[in-house]
């Protein structure tokens, strides 16, 4: 997606020519306890390619911010932020060429943006993601699977939000993650009606399985079965165009 209006020559903030190649976006709240692993893993990535950092705080109480900082990321603060709005903040501050959104509680392997990088741009992709390993009790295995071996093989495939990376292009084009539940699900399917996205097989993220330790695996596939309902009725309803 590169060419004479490539968005990595278009500084958003203090008009020089060039931006990092990524910009890392991460929503986070009292998320002290997880944080620091993944920004860590950001700084141990082992690649040419040059990224900044950005996470936005959901109005912490904890050392979220301290954390962040100490790690060279630049704060963004956004209290009672949606996770969309917070997302699209982060964006918004970005001056990568790719926009890569991670959570707090997600880890990556040091190959991962030269591989992910090297797999979106060598197969033409705007947008895509990788396979996962969640963490936790057993039965996250399953939520591991659907994610690994479902999500690729929709017709739209579902990037999840934890996990992905997108042209800024095609993210400003756009207009960003929408303000409905499972914004994830909704704006990876809008992209691909656009733009061909897909999953690099051979990356490996970390994610906590700490909602399915909380709330038992069925508590967790009803959480999101009625996030994804409503995300259809606001549809049906006119309220966003999916």
């Amino acid at each position: 997606m590169g060419g004479d209006d490539d968005p990595a020559t278009d500084d958003r903030t203090d008009g020089t020519t060039n931006g990092p190649d990524v910009s890392f976006v991460i929503p986070a709240q009292n998320e002290a306890d997880y944080l620091r692993a993944a920004l860590a893993s950001i700084a141990a990535l082992d690649t040419s390619y040059a990224s900044e950092v950005f996470v936005v705080d959901g109005g912490s109480t904890d050392d979220t911010q301290a954390i962040a900082r100490a790690y060279d990321a630049t704060v963004l603060e956004a209290p009672d932020s949606s996770i969309a709005r917070a997302r699209n903040l982060g964006a918004a501050a970005a001056r990568g060429e790719w926009l890569a959104f991670v959570d707090a509680d997600t880890e990556l392997r040091a190959n991962y943006l030269t591989d992910l990088l090297g797999y979106l741009e060598a197969n033409g992709l705007a947008a895509g993601s990788s396979f996962c390993r969640i963490s936790g009790p057993r039965r996250a295995r399953l939520m591991e699977a659907t994610i690994n071996h479902v999500f690729p093989r929709l017709e739209y495939p579902i990037l999840p939000g934890f996990n992905c990376v997108i042209h800024r292009r095609a993210f400003d084009e756009l207009g960003g993650f929408p303000e409905v539940p499972n914004e994830d699900t909704a704006f990876s399917r809008r992209l691909a009606r656009r733009y061909p996205t897909g999953y690099c097989p051979e990356m490996l993220v970390e994610s906590s399985g700490r909602r399915i330790a909380a709330d038992g695996l069925t508590g967790t596939l009803w959480h999101y079965a009625t996030l994804d309902i409503e995300r259809i009725r606001q549809s049906r309803r006119g309220e966003f165009m999916p």
